[in-house]
């Protein structure tokens, strides 16, 4: 159950004044790399949300190591370090075209129904539950 690592390649919008990506970015490249990950697993948003269960982020965090630039493609490699049921946390490495530390992230997320009340996937899809215990413990 290994997944292909995100890859993004930089957009000439993404840019600032100084001609790198802004630091906003790194924060969406993180979703996209998440709902790419959820995808490869087999549990995309879409199909959760079909089902009513929401993931909102709970907390986000980005430490930037390097610049990134226009055109540069970036690799955005997702680990599951944490999963509980209700809640998963991930961590983000994302590196530049010659393997250079461009950022570290972290996200965390819970599982709600579309009331805001949370769910516990253990109880409600045990199915699931099961595929995100097995990808804690392939990261781990």
């Amino acid at each position: 159950m290994e997944w292909i690592p995100y890859r993004h390649k930089a957009q000439y919008y993404e840019t600032d004044t100084m001609k790198i990506v802004h630091h906003s970015n790194y924060i969406r490249w993180m979703e996209e790399a998440r709902v790419d990950m959820l995808e490869q697993v087999g549990l995309g948003y879409d199909m959760m949300e079909k089902e009513g269960v929401l993931s909102p982020v709970l907390s986000v965090e980005c430490e930037f190591k390097g610049m990134t630039r226009f055109a540069e493609t970036v690799e955005i490699r997702v680990r599951l370090e944490k999963y509980t049921g209700v809640r998963f946390e991930l961590s983000y490495e994302m590196t530049g075209p010659d393997g250079t530390l461009r950022a570290r992230g972290k996200s965390a997320h819970c599982f709600i129904d579309g009331s805001g009340r949370p769910i516990s996937l253990r109880r409600c899809f045990p199915a699931w539950d099961d595929l995100f215990r097995r990808c804690a413990e392939q990261s781990n």
